[in-house]
């Protein structure tokens, strides 16, 4: 099996045009992954890297998710401290408001109106970049407010608190455009998607940090008592296994809808009937209603904190009663596990409901003289791919409520370091493995083309439901 693995790789450059897409895609990652690792000037990142590295424990909120998401860019003060998310949230934004504005929408059927919507993406994550760089400099300006009472010291070493705020703006900005133009450099040059292989490479990054931790966990120093054996080893390892398997299943599961195409004539040509099927997919809107859940929990717990400090003075009761939301509300208590699995199951439903657009669906199969067999054409089609999309839906969100919060149970309840903890699920897990599937398919598809073996067996990656 290894052997055969190998074999395939090996082939992989033995085609002159598979090899240099995969050489230089490698080769911007590296990139990608240096601007994670220069510093901004005027900050002391290695100051916040070490306080990152003895509060290992805390990383499990806010901090902790970003963190992931910019590959460690954050904890040192780097030029790409951003990410790429901006450019990520401009697009998604993009997409939601095509779905509510007919202008939008209207422009993205016209002919070079999606060269448009991605300029009109450009723009908004210039204007995300100002207004989070910003933020963020102001972060790193007062970092005991941001990252608690327990860091001692500065992180700014400019006397000129303006120059200092516009410059580390202007650079993270700089940083995040650098790193939407190399995303995008390797979808049209290189294998893969750009910007997805840029947040996995951020979070595969992490996985020395996680086999340190976990081997801690196992192997303590000197004068500190293991609190785990070898039967949590293996139950970690058959938790991994279980995780790997469901998300590489339901990731490409779909409903294969049978559609059968009448035969019609288009002037003096004749068009031959046939059949297909149309791919429902059961995790429809992938990894936004995580994303969407936890952005959204972030903020009530400091909301309450804060006015709880404010009013703790003026009125103590109301302030006892926002101290009590706020821990109520903390990552990983069940309140918060509750709210985060509504939240997930109801923004499952709206991506499915802006992005999916059943009627348009029915109306091109009746244009195109395609059915479904056994429904009408035109509105009872639509009916019927509503239900089936809804069902599916349910199934794909259930499965993402479970993935979301193993994570969380593994940090909060069983002890799990988070490094070691986050790649049992959440997010990081369901980015990396539909990237790694996502990237393995473009690679098959060149190797088939060339009468190469693929990595399976039946030479191609099949969805099934």
């Amino acid at each position: 099996m290894f052997k055969s693995i190998f074999d395939t790789f090996a082939n992989c450059f033995k085609i002159p045009e598979l090899k240099s897409r995969i050489l230089f895609t490698v080769l911007l990652l590296a990139v990608c992954r240096l601007i994670a690792l220069i510093p901004i000037p005027g900050l002391d990142g290695a100051a916040l890297a070490l306080f990152f590295e003895q509060n290992a424990q805390q990383s499990g909120g806010l901090l902790g998710m970003y963190s992931l998401f910019t590959g460690g860019a954050m904890e040192r003060c780097a030029i790409g401290s951003l990410g790429i998310m901006p450019y990520i949230s401009a697009t998604i934004i993009i997409q939601l408001m095509s779905a509510v504005i007919p202008q939008l929408s209207k422009l993205i059927r016209e002919e070079g109106g999606r060269i448009k919507i991605i300029q009109y993406g450009r723009y908004l994550t210039v204007l995300l970049c100002l207004g989070q760089g910003f933020v963020m400099s102001l972060g790193w300006e007062n970092p005991q407010k941001v990252f608690g009472e327990n860091f001692v010291g500065n992180l700014v070493l400019v006397e000129n608190l303006w120059w200092y705020r516009i410059q580390t703006t202007l650079i993270l900005t700089t940083g995040t455009i650098l790193l939407m133009w190399l995303g995008e450099q390797i979808s049209e040059r290189g294998i893969g998607n750009g910007a997805s292989l840029i947040i996995t490479i951020g979070i595969v990054s992490r996985v020395p940090q996680a086999m340190t931790a976990l081997w801690l966990m196992f192997f303590p120093p000197r004068g500190v008592q293991a609190n785990y054996n070898l039967f949590h080893a293996i139950a970690l390892v058959l938790l991994l296994v279980a995780v790997v398997a469901a998300v590489i299943a339901v990731v490409q599961a779909q409903r294969k809808v049978p559609v059968q195409y009448a035969q019609r004539a288009v002037g003096r040509k004749v068009y031959a009937g046939g059949t297909s099927f149309l791919p429902l997919r059961v995790n429809y809107s992938g990894v936004m209603p995580i994303i969407f859940a936890q952005a959204i929990l972030m903020f009530p717990e400091k909301i309450f904190f804060t006015l709880a400090q404010v009013t703790e003075k003026s009125l103590a009761g109301f302030s006892k009663v926002c101290q009590a939301v706020a821990v109520a509300l903390q990552h990983g208590s069940p309140l918060y596990i509750s709210l985060e699995a509504l939240m997930i199951l109801f923004f499952a439903y709206f991506w499915v409901a802006t992005q999916f657009n059943e009627v348009q669906i029915a109306d091109d199969l009746k244009k195109y003289g395609g059915y479904i067999p056994g429904v009408r054409p035109g509105q009872a089609t639509s009916d019927f791919l509503h239900r089936a999309m809804s069902r599916i839906t349910l199934a794909g969100a259930v499965f993402l409520v479970v993935i979301a919060i193993i994570p969380t149970l593994l940090f909060k309840w069983v002890g799990v370091p988070f490094e070691v903890g986050q790649f049992f699920g959440g997010t990081s897990m369901l980015i990396t493995v539909g990237v790694m599937l996502d990237t393995t398919r473009q690679m098959e598809s060149h190797l088939l083309m060339r009468h190469y073996d693929g990595f399976l067996k039946k030479g191609r990656i099949k969805g099934r439901f």
